[in-house]
């Protein structure tokens, strides 16, 4: 009922509502702004995108199977894709942390398709009779079996949007800096102590072998995504829904997203279980572990420029300081790791809540949805963003690098195997006490001729790599 101040009145089981007319929201969504003004975050734009596919399918299935009329499937799509394309995105307004199972955020999107539905067929905001958020355009469907089915659809998404283009473009990056600096060699470092020479380009390989590691992992649990509880309704007996309707949906959200999916072999199963999330979780969180050292390292080897290694030179973006002139930091690699760190707490905080999940339901499925989704777009935008801004410009000091390789005891370890371990650990601790080179050493003690220790203290050599394997 609407009246003549642009407002209408809508009535829930609780009571009614005075809403603005110009709002596509009803009075469920009314109630949960009310009752949940807690962090002022909004559903991203990715689990939004999932909920409306989830609808459009629902709609097409219920329509196809007579559950619905053709007129009201075809109302619901044609809400759905306008606002898949752009249009009324302001209207999804449920705070992140809201009623649990996310029943609020899945009553907002019933709301605005239901409203804007109306609109479409002539009628008036606010007409349920005509089009229903329950009984139309959530026909056959619960909180409990789209909520669920929406994370999986939004971690898809944005796996595809954002996380595994970025890789691909970081380890392009790292491979053509491999290559690039394939003939410098470095000294090794470990305990942050010298150790061995290594290729500066042969760290960058390792860096990018082992992003596709990750990229492999985070593949392989993102599998368990493609598995859909949607028809198990209620509480995953499907109570109220056409026996074809889990299949068919299944089908259309496969053809609607472009990626294979399959209706679960047991809906009550994929309703209870979070460990789907929890595993594409796990293997994000793992990414940002090695994300982050990555990243310590490439701040390390840029240290200085006078005082710290000084190995490579990241590039300036913006100057560093509020008073030392002349100062550039990595704010790169800083602002990678702190994405780092922020992704392992989402990570934690899913698995608590995975794990507080009682009988049929797992009522803390809006906080693993928001953690999960921006996880994989936070660090998949952080990727792109030190690809692009630091990756591909970074230049290598040869002669920082050759300096400290040559001047490192760790070669030491090569005369191991002609002089012995002990003789070698005496000439190291003689180095360093006297300030004089190891080749002098060797030779004054006549342990070995000229020639051969040339040989064996060839950079080249020691620092290279043994032919990978497939």
């Amino acid at each position: 009922m609407s009246n003549a101040d642009n407002f209408r009145i809508e009535k829930d089981s609780m009571g009614e509502w005075q809403i603005p007319d110009t709002v596509y929201y009803g009075i469920q969504t009314c109630r949960a702004i009310e009752n949940f003004p807690i962090s002022g975050l909004k559903p991203l734009p990715t689990y939004v995108d999932a909920c409306l596919l989830i609808k459009k399918a629902t709609a097409i299935a219920n329509a196809e199977l007579g559950c619905i009329s053709e007129e009201l499937g075809q109302a619901i799509v044609q809400a759905a894709d306008e606002i898949l394309q752009g249009q009324l995105r302001d209207q999804f307004v449920v705070d992140v942390y809201q009623a649990g199972a996310g029943t609020s955020h899945h009553m907002n999107v019933n709301e605005v398709l239901a409203n804007r539905a109306l609109e479409l067929l002539g009628d008036r905001k606010g007409n349920y009779g005509r089009v229903s958020p329950n009984d139309h355009v959530n026909y056959g469907q619960s909180t409990n079996d789209v909520i669920p089915t929406a994370i999986r659809i939004g971690g898809l998404l944005a796996l595809d949007r954002t996380l595994f283009p970025a890789l691909k473009k970081a380890i392009a990056a790292m491979e053509a800096k491999a290559i690039a600096f394939q003939e410098i060699v470095k000294s090794g470092r470990t305990h942050l102590q010298d150790a061995v020479p290594v290729r500066l380009g042969e760290s960058f390989r390792a860096w990018a072998y082992i992003l596709r590691d990750h990229e492999r992992r985070i593949t392989t649990a993102a599998e368990d995504l493609r598995v859909l509880g949607l028809g198990g309704s209620a509480a995953g007996t499907g109570m109220n829904t056409h026996p074809q309707y889990r299949f068919r949906v299944a089908e259309l959200l496969s053809e609607l997203i472009g990626q294979p999916l399959r209706s679960a072999p047991h809906l009550m199963a994929a309703m209870q279980s979070m460990a789907p999330f929890v595993n594409v979780s796990g293997s994000i969180r793992n990414l940002a572990q090695d994300l982050a050292k990555i990243s310590h390292d490439l701040r390390l080897m840029d240290s200085g420029p006078k005082t710290g290694f000084k190995e490579i030179q990241l590039p300036p973006v913006q100057p560093g300081s509020s008073i030392m002139p002349g100062k550039y930091n990595p704010v790169m690699a800083e602002m990678t790791s702190m994405v780092c760190f922020q992704v392992m707490g989402y990570d934690q905080a899913i698995a608590l809540a995975a794990q507080a999940g009682q009988l049929e339901l797992n009522v803390m499925m809006p906080l693993i949805a928001y953690n999960l989704i921006q996880s994989i777009e936070i660090l998949g935008n952080t990727i792109a963003a030190l690809s692009d801004r630091c990756l591909v410009g970074i230049e290598a000091n040869p002669d920082r690098c050759l300096h400290y390789a040559e001047g490192s005891l760790a070669l030491v370890t090569a005369l191991n195997t002609h002089i012995g371990y002990l003789n070698a650990a005496a000439i190291a601790k003689e180095s360093l006490e006297t300030g004089k080179s190891l080749r002098q050493l060797v030779l004054e003690k006549g342990l070995m001729d000229e020639a051969q220790l040339a040989e064996v203290l060839d950079l080249e050599t020691m620092s290279q790599m043994p032919n990978p394997t497939v």
